[in-house]
């Protein structure tokens, strides 16, 4: 229900399968990630105290994204920092990825939407680099 694509022991990406149910609040990632990717399950009647967040400074060094799939298929591809495929994985409508390292590519494979959620602001060109798949 949650998978870890990992390359030279490091975490390149979290997927977390629709299936996946487990009550309370769940963490998927670390504390030291620039994007954290949470589960919450809680039963009726549940109250989350009210609350406002601080302004705190934070260095992203790197651009994390989160996809919530809401319809159809999407194949990810994933790529090491210096452009060599690893794997590949098929999402599916209710799947969450997060990508965390190193390069990806898609493929959409059915109808898609999807969200997506990432640091912002997008420094457009200079926010990635391009490549081909191979």
């Amino acid at each position: 229900m949650v998978e870890h694509i990992k390359y030279n022991n490091q975490i390149i990406s979290i997927i977390v399968r629709k299936d996946f149910n487990k009550p309370g609040i769940n963490f998927f990632t670390s504390n030291d990630y620039s994007q954290q990717l949470g589960y919450m399950n809680h039963p009726a009647g549940k109250e989350i105290q009210p609350h406002v967040h601080q302004s705190v400074q934070r260095k992203v060094h790197f651009t994390q994204e989160t996809l919530f799939i809401r319809k159809g298929k999407l194949q990810v591809d994933f790529y090491s920092n210096n452009q060599k495929h690893l794997e590949s994985r098929i999402l599916d409508a209710g799947d969450v990825i997060l990508l965390i390292s190193g390069g990806h590519g898609f493929k959409v494979l059915e109808d898609l939407e999807m969200f997506e959620v990432k640091q912002g602001p997008y420094a457009g060109d200079e926010d990635k680099v391009k490549f081909n798949p191979k």
